[in-house]
């Protein structure tokens, strides 16, 4: 068998076969044995039809159709082993010769497995940028604390203001017609947030419990009732309630009630020594990110169409979670926000791109590094999957599945070796502070988070665990 290769744009490839003419006998000699068992021919028991009978009852083509469809696929698949390739697509075939006694000639073009140039990805000059940890962030932690035990207490002694609860009644008319939506009896609001009408909270500030307050106001153009935008309407306002919140004073007996400490100053150590450890985690992951960028923007890739379509609609799919754990339908979005799927779509690809390019070059590097996973952790995420997915089959079918295990996998090689390049780094630059890895937690979990649950959903073939043993079938 003789082929050449020419690449084509995005990691497109066209391969011309040539295969000498004893493949083709002995493909259509295998051809007339598969048909005559399947065809039913007067007189002849299942495949001991002679060719010319077979051809009588099937058509003069049949049997050259299906050795060449046969011989196709067969040399197509060696093809790709034999070079190492990996087939995103089914092939485009073109046959240009197959006559029996000559050469069977023909063309596939398929998307192709990219390949990624690696570029320099550890030999960057920035460093870890760890933010220092001052009273004004241990104070505000305190206060979130304190915000955390605090009261609702009734305001007696002056009128409403800004972040003041308050429960309000109010009768909304136009031309002296009240209209529909336009009255309650009970609101609950916070002043200040601007949960109804802009403009129409800032008429309360200063009014005390029981105080009336009447006033007119314009709807805005973009109001979501379309009858009232524009329109001006006056409402009459009653504060049935008004309550600030009260927070606990920070002293030794608060710092008693929120853990074991003895003071106040007990507390304020400990928080500082949280903070700063917090602070060398982040600074790690975006170390960590910065080094992605620079091995990202550094490498060369080829992107298929077929992997960022395939990452487009990850991303749809993480879109329609979001939405739903909101309670949001995806029809409704979409008339909200005035775009259809397919301009969503156009908007996804750009970040899609980048998310694909990441992923491969990510493994190209774990690839370059020698990054190997133990099949026990491929293993204990679908225990973990099994836990958090029990109520949902066609998730846990997909983390079960070997598409599923090439995900896990291919995910945790990508998150180890960007710790590694880390590591590496603070190894070489002794004089730089120290970033200790945190323990682990769900949200390194390959299993859990929108992400993976999207990939999940869709069935998706993650880029970086594409080898010739893992790619899907192409049936040419």
């Amino acid at each position: 068998m003789q082929t050449t290769n020419t690449p084509l744009p995005k990691s497109r490839l066209q391969i011309e076969f040539e295969l000498p003419p004893e493949r083709l006998t002995k493909a259509i000699g295998l051809a007339v044995g598969r048909l005559g068992r399947q065809a039913r021919v007067p007189g002849f028991r299942p495949g001991k039809a002679p060719r010319v009978m077979l051809e009588r009852v099937l058509g003069p083509t049949a049997i050259m159709d299906e050795a060449v469809e046969q011989l196709i696929d067969d040399a197509f698949r060696e093809a790709m082993r034999e070079q190492d390739l990996v087939p995103l697509t089914s092939p485009e075939v073109e046959v240009t010769q197959s006559e029996e006694g000559k050469p069977l000639i023909f063309k596939a073009v398929v998307q192709v497995r990219p390949e990624v140039a690696l570029g320099d990805y550890d030999h960057f000059s920035f460093k870890p940028e760890i933010k220092a940890v001052d009273e004004t962030m241990v104070e505000q932690v305190l206060d979130e604390l304190r915000d955390g035990q605090a009261t609702l207490e009734p305001v007696t002694d002056r009128g409403g203001e800004k972040g003041d609860y308050a429960v309000i009644s109010f009768v909304g008319t136009r031309d002296g017609v009240a209209f529909d939506g336009g009255s309650s009896e009970r609101m609950p609001l916070i002043l200040g947030e601007d949960r109804l009408i802009p403009g129409f909270e800032d008429h309360l500030m200063g009014a005390g419990k029981g105080e009336e307050r009447e006033f007119d106001i314009v709807f805005p153009e973009d109001y979501q009732e379309e009858s009232l935008r524009g329109q001006t309407a006056h409402f009459k306002v009653t504060i049935k309630e008004l309550r600030h919140k009260a927070m606990p004073e920070a002293n030794d007996e608060f710092a008693r009630s929120v853990g074991k400490f003895d003071d106040l100053a007990a507390l304020t150590t400990e928080l500082r020594k949280r903070l700063e450890v917090n602070a060398l985690d982040h600074a790690r992951h975006e170390f960590a990110d910065k080094i992605i960028e620079y091995a990202v923007a550094n490498a060369t890739v080829e992107l298929p169409d077929v992997l960022i379509d395939q990452e487009v609609e990850v991303m749809h799919d993480e879109l329609r979670s979001a939405l739903a754990r909101q309670g949001i339908g995806e029809e409704a979005y979409l008339k909200v926000v005035s775009k259809t799927e397919e301009e969503i779509h156009a908007e996804f690809r750009p970040q899609a791109e980048k998310r694909v390019k990441t992923l491969l070059v990510l493994s190209e590097i774990a690839k370059a590094k020698g990054v190997e996973v133990p099949e026990k952790d491929v293993d204990g995420e679908i225990d973990r999957a099994r836990s958090r997915y029990a109520t949902n089959p066609n998730l846990m079918r997909y983390f079960e599945s070997e598409r599923g295990r090439n995900y896990i996998r291919s995910t945790f090689r990508r998150s180890r070796t960007v710790e590694q390049l880390v590591d590496e780094w603070l190894a070489a630059h002794p004089e730089s502070p120290r970033l200790p890895h945190l323990e682990d937690s769900e949200e390194s979990s390959p299993v859990t988070g929108a992400s993976a649950e999207a990939t999940a959903s869709i069935g998706a073939t993650d880029p970086g665990s594409l080898t010739p043993e893992t790619a899907a079938p192409t049936g040419a």
